[in-house]
């Protein structure tokens, strides 16, 4: 239904970007993933959205989607011209949806970035990460929406492609859900093992601390770095620079403000950033691509040693860029 809707208004959108340059606009819709509940995540974005309106002059729409595709789809079309993202739909934003990175939060404790977790219920006789995928034949895995970062590609690489599993073959069952939802069902025994991250956890500890005790930790990623916010490049100059202006001095105009980064994320703000902060992103995706082709028996020799070649040649232009 989303995609018919984005379909529905592509046309619409280009016309309304055609003129690049002239004019500022009167309307901004601000795209949000879905890690968690459209409840609790309006809760945490709305103050800062409302902050926006004020400052910006702008109307400020939030736009929620059942997935991390609905948002990326949505700045494809223009339905959404800024989103928080992660740094992979980021990455998916930038490459198919005229996205560009301008921001990057901030931390309040100064950490620079947040880590993937694998957790279980509290009573689990499983211990380590070991542990899973010894019995992941007899496991149900909730693992996490293709498109984010902590729930998917992180844990991709380095807990299945180096292992040379497949999640979707390993386990008895497996399934896909946000990162609250993956968390709270293993919390509640409805799976063995799930996909979660450090910054939900933080949340869930504050918000449903007798869950949070139900839950033990069984692997830990290596720091992911923090997430980035996209615009539609194609906005107009001056909207651009608003928006820049809006988020960079965000944190510094009173308690209020400080409070709102608090409730959102714990974070003292955003700094600027480009498209660069993608790169380690970019090389994770390729690695695990990588290990997919040379785990691949069924792959002809020549083939693989091609594809195995054109990966190689990415990573090096990566590192020269």
């Amino acid at each position: 239904m989303i995609k018919k809707l984005l379909v529905g208004l592509a046309t619409t959108a280009l016309v309304a970007l055609t003129p690049a340059q002239a004019q500022d606009l009167k309307e901004i819709t601000f795209g949000i993933i879905s890690t968690e509940s459209t409840q609790n995540l309006k809760s945490s974005w709305q103050p800062l959205l409302d902050d926006m309106a004020k400052k910006t002059g702008y109307k400020v729409n939030a736009f929620f989607a059942p997935d991390y595709a609905g948002i990326i789809e949505g700045m494809r079309f223009n339905k959404v011209q800024l989103a928080w993202y992660g740094n992979k739909s980021a990455m998916e934003a930038v490459d198919r949806a005229n996205g560009e990175v301008f921001a990057q939060m901030v931390n309040a404790d100064g950490t620079q970035g947040y880590y993937s977790h694998f957790v279980v219920h509290k009573d689990s006789p499983l211990k380590t990460l070991d542990d899973v995928l010894k019995s992941a034949k007899t496991l149900s895995f909730g693992n996490g929406d293709p498109n984010s970062t902590s729930g998917f590609l992180v844990p991709g690489y380095y807990v299945f492609a180096q292992n040379k599993i497949d999640p979707k073959t390993a386990f008895k069952v497996s399934r896909s859900a946000n990162h609250e939802t993956n968390a709270l069902a293993a919390a509640n025994k409805q799976v063995d093992v799930a996909v979660t991250n450090s910054e939900t956890m933080d949340k869930i500890k504050e918000r449903m601390p007798e869950k949070f005790k139900d839950l033990r930790i069984v692997w830990t990623s290596p720091l992911i770095p923090l997430d980035p916010l996209v615009m539609h490049k194609d906005l107009p100059a001056v909207t651009k620079q608003k928006l820049k202006d809006f988020f960079y001095a965000y944190g510094n105009g009173g308690q209020n403000e400080k409070d709102n980064l608090m409730k959102l994320s714990k974070l003292s703000g955003f700094k600027p950033s480009t498209n660069a902060q993608l790169v380690p992103i970019r090389q994770l995706e390729l690695f695990r691509e990588r290990n997919k082709f040379e785990a691949d028996a069924a792959l002809p020799p020549a083939e693989k040693q091609a594809k195995v070649a054109e990966i190689d040649r990415k990573l090096s232009e990566l590192v020269k860029n």
